[in-house]
């Protein structure tokens, strides 16, 4: 399917999601739902009329099984928590943003002896941690939840401190040939695919560094002098 032939309608607003550009163009319309792009940070995002309740995305996340000692979960999280942890200094305090029902990411971290704070809208709703500052901030498989991605960016960006680093990790999309049937779309709850071109952009435009160390893992750096845990 293409754009051309499929056309979606127009979301709510005029203006990337992600990046907050005006660059947005008809991407795709597939099983009833209709995606669009951003020209400059290159993101795909589902038309915001289109995104599931909070109910149903609380239905659909009681179904996921990531057990905190599940090797293979374990070594799922370690393509982002090896780089990770090879740039921070011994005893830094992070964030799990969105760690979900089993914090698997933040055991690891504590483990390797770095603090690690939990939040998360539906298993660990307390916002006391948002009211912190932090020597990193994780986010894995969580980005392509986000309804707001430009608030929910800026609002993790406020929370690491200078020298700091927002690590990221979600499935990156690299093929629009093959977004129709990608798995990742199919996910009723997945609403934002990125790139990693899009957190290049993103970074260039907060005037932080990139590095992307693997595929689908990002990591950027607030510019500064890191601080003490």
């Amino acid at each position: 399917m293409t754009a051309a032939a499929n056309s979606p309608v127009a979301p709510a607003g005029d203006a990337c999601p992600v990046c907050g550009a005006a660059a947005i163009e008809p991407f795709l319309h597939v099983e009833g739902r209709d995606y669009w792009c951003c020209a400059e940070c290159e993101a795909r995002y589902l038309a915001p009329a289109q995104r599931p309740s909070r109910d149903d995305e609380f239905a659909h996340y009681l179904h996921h099984e990531n057990a905190p000692d599940d090797p293979r979960y374990r070594r799922f999280l370690s393509k982002l928590a090896d780089p990770l942890l090879e740039r921070l200094a011994p005893g830094a305090r992070g964030l799990d943003y969105g760690c979900g029902p089993g914090p698997a990411l933040a055991a690891m971290l504590r483990e390797a002896g770095h603090e690690v704070a939990l939040y998360d809208p539906f298993f660990a709703p307390d916002p006391a941690p948002l009211s912190e500052t932090y020597n990193f901030i994780t986010c894995t498989e969580v980005a392509e939840h986000f309804h707001d991605p430009y608030a929910e960016f800026a609002r993790l960006r406020g929370l690491v401190r200078p020298g700091g680093w927002l690590a990221v990790m979600t499935c990156f999309q690299t093929d629009d040939a093959r977004f129709a049937a990608w798995h990742y779309r199919k996910d009723p709850t997945h609403v934002v695919f990125y790139r990693a071109a899009t957190f290049r952009y993103l970074a260039q435009g907060w005037g932080w560094h990139c590095e992307v160390p693997a595929k689908d893992v990002a990591l950027l750096q607030r510019p500064g002098t890191q601080g003490g845990a």
